[in-house]
């Protein structure tokens, strides 16, 4: 088990979720 890759892994995946929320939320306003 790679612990370098499963951590970049999780923090990849929530950069993606915080980006797509940034945008949802500038597109409302």
């Amino acid at each position: 088990m790679n612990a370098f890759y499963v951590v970049g892994a999780v923090v990849s995946a929530a950069l993606l979720v915080y980006l797509l929320v940034a945008l949802i939320k500038a597109e409302e306003l």
